[in-house]
């Protein structure tokens, strides 16, 4: 049995009504959503720290996520995995007619002309179309941000975002209690649209953030005995300051 076949066994088991296992028989794909969303984070996670051995233990989990999906669609007759094989084979092949086909242009602009004629068949033949509703809000906001760009409703250059991020400080700061969580929002569009025009992945960006700051912090634990809790904030703003520095010197 190839190795595919025996993870795609192993989820057929643990499905199996009678003797499979209880968790695994309740889930559908919404609730196994959520998962799938994770693990794909947690792979960029370790490509992103560089380690091979863990990226492989990731990949496998993520793998999972896609048997798990298309057993539960094999059992309501939808779909199975050698379908999902399949539809993404046949995508691939379409998608690069000069490696698969008879033509020799190709590139990203062939790419993306495909793509457009794919959703142009679909129902939903708006600019914003298929824009997945799960992805996360940062990236979203970008993919929206990039489609709208495509039939020209976009700032000419970076200033025009730069100027609206100013603009929507000033209304979050005028909002009522009822309209301020809008204007944060519409805030955070801004910046990701400034961040587009800079030629900046704004998801990367935070994530870094996030890295940086995590990696300060228990910095900061460390030089206090393990807690900043209980030190008031002037203490705890210089250990951020040491922290900071002691990072600079590495």
């Amino acid at each position: 049995m190839s190795p595919i076949g025996r993870l795609r066994a192993i989820m057929s088991q643990l499905r199996d009504p009678d003797h499979g296992c209880e968790w695994d028989k309740a889930q559908t794909f919404e609730t196994i959503a959520p998962y799938t969303i994770e693990e794909a984070y947690e792979v960029a996670d370790a490509c992103a720290r560089g380690d091979v051995a863990d990226l492989k233990d990731e990949l496998g989990d993520l793998l999972l996520q896609v048997v798990f999906h298309s057993r539960i669609a094999e059992e309501a007759g939808a779909f199975d995995f050698d379908d999902v094989a399949s539809t993404i084979s046949d995508k691939m092949e379409r998608r690069h007619p000069h490696i698969f086909g008879n033509t020799a242009e190709g590139g990203h602009h062939l790419w993306e002309t495909i793509k457009a004629e794919e959703r142009a068949a679909k129902q939903d033949k708006g600019a914003l179309a298929g824009v997945a509703l799960g992805l996360p809000a940062l990236l979203r906001a970008e993919k929206l941000q990039k489609r709208a760009a495509r039939v020209g409703f976009d700032w000419p250059n970076a200033d025009g975002p730069r100027a609206k991020i100013d603009e929507e400080l000033s209304e979050i700061v005028e909002a009522s209690d009822a309209t301020r969580a809008e204007e944060v929002g519409d805030l955070l569009f801004a910046v990701v649209n400034w961040a587009r025009h800079l030629r900046i992945d704004p998801e990367a960006a935070l994530r870094s953030a996030n890295a940086k700051f995590e990696r300060r912090f228990r910095a900061m634990e460390t030089m206090a005995g393990g807690s900043v809790a209980g030190q008031d904030l002037v203490a705890q703003e210089a250990l951020w300051a040491a922290a900071k520095e002691d990072e600079r010197r590495r």
